[in-house]
């Protein structure tokens, strides 16, 4: 039988709900991650997992990694309530969301996950956060970066923005598609599985076909056991890696909408079970928390 990615995130489900990389310890950043991999392709993590989410929401610290369990929480089919209470007090006055725009972004991304409204002043934040360049970055007056861009193009579309916003994150996006039909994170880098996933959800989200290249570009970075390496090059974090890439795969940008039934992974366990790592709370390699929980 051929070892799929849904079956790799859930070998490395511990008794106790957490997910852990291999040979490390459950914790709920990368059980956050594993879920919303899990659901996107239309596969359930055992019943344990949304009370480890709950029992950990204590040792969440950053606004990024609240509202990455939050919507991990709301995807399962929970009210994250007591964690909705810290992302609206994490608001600030001119809309911003925690300490920035990634913040912000998944801010809204939380929200909207569980089918409540995006603070019209956060998106209005959002908005004018956007580079000449057209992507945004991690936090104000930074570097633009594919993770950060594409978590921002999900928010806004996910708060109904359309045109000239997202039309220059897509050219800026763009711009960091290499010929071997990856996405890089920021210029010169070279291509990565999680900023090419974290692209493929931003055109998805936007309408727009994902270019030419980037899912024969995931597919040729999958390993025999049915997870996917960083790169080329790299094979690191491999449970983190391959939760960030299912949802691309699965063409499903964030928030998840309700699966139909005929999207579940063929042969895919609907209640994964069992044992046994941990990246950056979230988005892409080395830099993002939502989108690096970066993005």
């Amino acid at each position: 039988m051929i070892a799929t990615p849904v079956a790799y995130l859930a070998a490395h489900q511990a008794p106790g709900g957490g997910f852990a990389e291999p040979g490390g310890t459950p914790y709920p950043q990368l059980t956050a991650w594993a879920v919303l991999g899990l659901r996107a392709a239309g596969a359930h993590p055992n019943g344990a997992t949304l009370g480890y989410l709950q029992a950990h929401e204590g040792e969440l610290a950053s606004a990024t990694d609240v509202e990455l369990a939050a919507m991990a929480e709301s995807a399962l089919g929970a009210k994250p309530g007591a964690l909705f209470v810290r992302i609206h007090r994490a608001q600030r006055a001119n809309g911003r969301i925690g300490p920035g725009n990634n913040s912000t972004a998944w801010g809204i991304l939380a929200l909207r996950q569980a089918g409540e409204r995006a603070p019209r002043s956060a998106v209005r934040y959002l908005v004018r956060q956007q580079a000449r360049s057209g992507g945004w970055s991690w936090n104000p007056g930074g570097q633009p970066d594919s993770n950060d861009t594409a978590a921002t193009v999900e928010a806004l579309r996910a708060a109904g923005v359309k045109g000239t916003p997202i039309r220059r994150a897509l050219s800026y996006l763009g711009r960091r598609h290499k010929r071997d039909g990856g996405f890089e994170l920021t210029p010169g880098r070279g291509s990565d599985a999680q900023s090419t996933a974290w692209a493929v959800q931003a055109y998805l989200a936007a309408g727009r076909k994902p270019p030419r290249g980037a899912f024969a570009y995931l597919k040729r970075l999958r390993r025999s056991d049915g997870s996917f390496r960083y790169s080329k090059r790299y094979a690191t974090t491999p449970v983190w890696v391959t939760a960030q890439v299912l949802p691309a795969l699965s063409r499903r940008p964030f928030p998840l909408q309700p699966p139909s039934p005929a999207r579940a992974a063929p042969g895919a366990p609907r209640r994964p079970a069992c044992r046994r790592g941990r990246p950056p709370s979230t988005s892409s390699r080395r830099t993002s928390a939502a989108a690096r929980p970066r993005a």
